[in-house]
């Protein structure tokens, strides 16, 4: 009896030691990686522009936002309730969503019949990809949209396997989150659908769960959509003004494709483009075609839509898992072992040398160093003048020192005028920071016309008396008879139409208040 249980606790004892070097082990300590690599901010930036805005929206909880659906304002609320204001606290739900990015594709190649180095290599793969680098090193509703794509994909496979169809149910859940998330979970939803439908898995959309399973998702999504409605489609109306104003940077399907590949890291392209290939051609994975087919489908929606080159990030980790198990099998024939450790090696050094390039983790002067050296940096993604810095890293400079500069201005005016002016911003950054950093000084919430502040309204301002930030004099003078310049602001770093004037302007040209110009002043683009 003794040695019976002295061999069940030795017989426990190697399980665990060895569960410690399993696939499921290591893709862990990979997605335990993305805490160090997003929660320090060794280089000294601030918060980026959109978080500003998304914050201010987390204090205007709705249904539904000019530019968004709710869920990255539900974020930046519950961010601030339970963990506070600081840089780390509203950047924690980004982490964690990016390591579940690392476990979720691990688990499909668990899903797909892949071992231990399949999983390492799919893992190491999302972890360093500059897509989902750049996705968990802030607020937004990219953060988290890999994972609702890619737990739908689980849950294709699932009921592939198992023929279990109430999983319908579980997929139109998350479709219904994703669709509360961002509009292009819709892209997603269509795509896998479309797949299903190419191929002999279409078995499993002849239930009532099927019908069940959309019902779900449309019941999910339909505040938001109530919310459209009611307000005439401004998401639409956005979209539109953006085409017209030309503000996007236009890289046609060439450039589209391009930045799959950098995007992804171009030595970990042989990976997804051989889950890509084994999706759709090979024999080992016939029943799981769809998802090819949904892979497919998805990017030639993005590229006739004139989708932005990130919208068809969230579909990769499903095309790496297949990849890493093809390569898993071919490096294991003999004489090939050793690429294994080169290959692994290879993705992670290129991918930590594009993480340099990518994330805010150099000071400002060593990445423009650095990228000059390697001749590469962050790409435009719109059509407005940065500093050395990319746009995506110079739009966390400025805000602390736009906002120090305004509380002067405002605190030298009399106490009487004092009550009554207001701070406009010119765009959500502006209005954010004053929102965010203000308050602590002293200074009232700003009104703009810039995205969803345009609702917020002017609040009880008369506009006799305005403090405006990012406007030129010229266009300030058309509408009030004195406008004084009475600061400047811009960091050496930040964006160059945040480097302004600071005007207060009075005595408003034709008595109109506030009120009755707010509707002009509407900015969506």
């Amino acid at each position: 009896m003794a040695s019976a249980i002295a061999e069940q606790v030795r017989s426990g004892a190697d399980a665990r030691a060895k569960w410690f070097v399993s696939g499921p082990a290591i893709v862990a300590y990979i997605a335990c990686l993305e805490f160090p690599i997003h929660l320090p901010n060794p280089g000294g930036y601030g918060f980026f522009i959109d978080e500003l805005y998304f914050m201010a929206c987390g204090q205007h909880l709705s249904w539904g936002y000019v530019d968004m659906p709710p869920l990255t304002a539900v974020q930046a609320w519950a961010a601030r309730a339970l963990f506070g204001d600081s840089l780390l606290a509203i950047r924690i739900f980004p982490a964690i969503a990016a390591a579940g990015l690392v476990i979720i594709t691990g688990a499909i190649v668990r899903q797909l019949g892949g071992g231990r180095f399949a999983q390492t290599l799919a893992a190491l793969a999302v972890l360093f990809a500059p897509f989902y680098l750049s996705f968990g090193s802030y607020l937004s509703m990219n953060s988290i949209e890999p994972l609702l794509w890619m737990g739908c994909a689980m849950i294709v496979i699932r009921m592939i396997q198992t023929g279990d169809v109430r999983l319908w149910v579980w997929f139109g859940v998350l479709a219904g989150i994703g669709l509360e998330n961002k509009d292009t979970m819709l892209v997603f939803g269509f795509s896998l659908v479309a797949g299903l439908m190419l191929t002999a898995q279409r078995r499993l959309m002849s239930s009532r769960w099927f019908i069940l399973g959309g019902l779900v998702a449309f019941a999910i999504f339909l505040p938001n959509l109530i919310w459209q409605i009611q307000h005439h489609f401004p998401h639409l109306e956005m979209l539109a003004n953006i085409r017209r104003s030309g503000r996007n940077v236009a890289i046609g399907p060439i450039g589209f494709i391009g930045w799959q590949l950098l995007g992804m890291q171009p030595l970990a392209a042989p990976i997804w483009l051989c889950g890509s290939y084994a999706f759709l051609f090979s024999d080992a994975v016939r029943p799981y075609r769809a998802l090819g087919y949904a892979y497919l489908v998805s990017l030639l929606l993005l590229l006739i839509s004139g989708g932005r080159f990130y919208y068809l990030a969230p579909a990769y980790p499903m095309l790496l898992a297949a990849g890493a198990i093809v390569i898993e099998k071919w490096t294991g024939r003999p004489g090939r072992g050793w690429l294994r450790p080169a290959y692994v090696g290879l993705v992670a050094v290129t991918g930590a040398l594009m993480a340099l390039n990518t994330l805010p983790l150099l000071p400002p002067r060593e990445y423009i160093e650095y990228t000059r050296f390697i001749g590469f940096s962050e790409p435009k993604f719109e059509n407005r003048k940065s500093s050395d810095l990319p746009q995506f890293l110079a739009d966390r400079f400025g805000w602390p020192e736009m906002v120090a500069a305004t509380a002067e201005v405002y605190n030298d005016l009399p106490p009487d005028q004092r009550a009554r002016t207001a701070i406009i911003g010119s765009n959500y950054g502006e209005a954010g920071a004053i929102d965010f950093y203000g308050p602590a000084i002293g200074l009232p919430k700003a009104i703009s016309g810039h995205a969803n502040y345009w609702y917020w309204g002017p609040r009880d301002y008369s506009g006799e008396s305005v403090i405006v930030l990012g406007a030129s004099r010229e266009r300030l003078e058309q509408g009030y008879a004195k406008v004084e310049p009475k600061a400047e602001v811009g960091n050496q770093y930040a964006m160059a139409n945040e480097h302004f004037t600071i005007y207060l302007c009075t005595q408003p040209r034709g008595g109109r208040t506030l009120a009755q110009i707010w509707p002009s002043l509407k900015n969506w683009d």
